[in-house]
């Protein structure tokens, strides 16, 4: 099945944590090689994001990539 060229190709930004308590942290993973509804499927392994993360949410574009990261106060 190859890659349609409907998408844009708009980095999609996952923030999600390791743990289900309350003061875990917050990280934020930016994919640029993949569309939104291969991610939401989730039938493939996302490096760096390991398989007992709790995702909180999923966005594309850079500028809410940028929101994202400043609601969970992640600088870097």
């Amino acid at each position: 099945m190859g890659r349609e060229k409907a998408y844009l190709g708009l980095p999609i930004g996952i923030a999600f944590t390791t743990s289900d308590r309350k003061n875990a942290k917050v990280k934020v993973k930016v994919v640029r090689n993949r569309n939104i509804d291969e991610l939401l499927k989730v039938n493939f392994v996302i490096p760096g994001i390991p398989a007992k993360a709790i995702i909180k949410e999923v966005v594309m574009g850079d500028a809410l990539i940028a929101k994202v990261k400043e609601k969970y106060n992640i600088y870097n």
